[in-house]
């Protein structure tokens, strides 16, 4: 059986979308893995699928599927690029669409000059929620790993992000760190390690270690949870440049109990189709 697919990229953070609407698709862990190896597969970050949902307010299901297989409930670059990929293969002309995921419902706007806007939701920062485990909820919080303190801030975006701040966001052990932290048993489900610089109120430099794909040349939902704890820790304001090694993110948030905006751009590649 012949499955089409798309691939697409946010700002280097790439895609493999594939409509489970008009043909039939299931995927598998090891189908997820095979294809997402880039010297033997198709080669992405993540898998995104559209399915047929029955939430009442929702226009479609979206599904996310990280390379190493597993499924994850929210990815704002891949967000952006299903946007793009609904109109493109004429699904809807709905604009803005509303989409159901695992984290909750998502609202995806497309732009007049190429971009898309996501309302990623409110963020989460009870502990319990994340899920995160400690003692109490706080603006930071600190583990030691390896005889060495870590200090973060501890968010969810509809997926556990720790964002870490640094003074020199090219000299920071994203790959060491990223990969202890995310694998550590405060984190039940795994998270998301962002390093993040501050440059300004208004500008961050920012790298991303994401759990399951290990560092990413961009991810959506962690440039919204460095803002959120920036503003949080009173260092940034409302409306905030992200720079990441693929290109730069537009997040604004308003503060606790509002939902944090998320724009930039969603570009198709190609399209193919693969054998099941």
């Amino acid at each position: 059986m012949l499955i089409r697919f798309t691939k697409m990229h946010g700002l280097g953070n790439d895609f493999m979308v594939v409509d489970a609407i008009r043909q039939s698709f299931q995927p598998t862990p090891e189908l997820v893995r095979a294809w997402s190896n880039r010297r033997i597969g198709i080669g992405f970050d993540q898998l995104l699928m559209v399915a047929p949902t029955r939430h009442s307010q929702a226009d479609f299901f979206y599904r996310i599927f990280n390379a190493d297989g597993s499924e994850v409930a929210n990815c704002g670059n891949g967000a952006r690029c299903l946007a793009q990929f609904l109109h493109d293969e004429k699904l809807t002309d709905k604009n803005p669409i509303i989409v159901e995921t695992l984290a909750g419902l998502l609202e995806l706007k497309l732009e007049s000059n190429n971009q898309v806007t996501v309302n990623m939701g409110r963020p989460i920062l009870e502990p319990a929620k994340i899920p995160f485990l400690t003692e109490k909820q706080a603006i930071s919080y600190s583990l030691n790993i390896k005889q060495t303190n870590i200090e973060f801030c501890a968010i969810s975006m509809g997926n556990p992000h720790a964002v870490i701040l640094v003074e020199d966001i090219d000299a920071a052990p994203v790959a060491i760190v990223g990969a202890q932290l995310t694998q550590h048993p405060a984190f039940p489900e795994g998270a998301n390690i962002g390093f993040m610089q501050i440059i300004d109120a208004h500008h961050i430099r920012l790298r991303v270690y994401e759990r399951g794909a290990q560092e990413t040349l961009a991810c959506g939902s962690g440039s919204c949870a460095a803002v959120v704890a920036g503003n949080l820790l009173g260092k940034l304001a409302n409306t905030v440049n992200v720079q990441q090694p693929g290109g730069a993110l537009f997040i604004k948030w308003e503060g606790v109990n509002n939902p944090v905006y998320l724009t930039g751009p969603a570009v198709k590649v190609f399209t193919g189709n693969v054998s099941i």
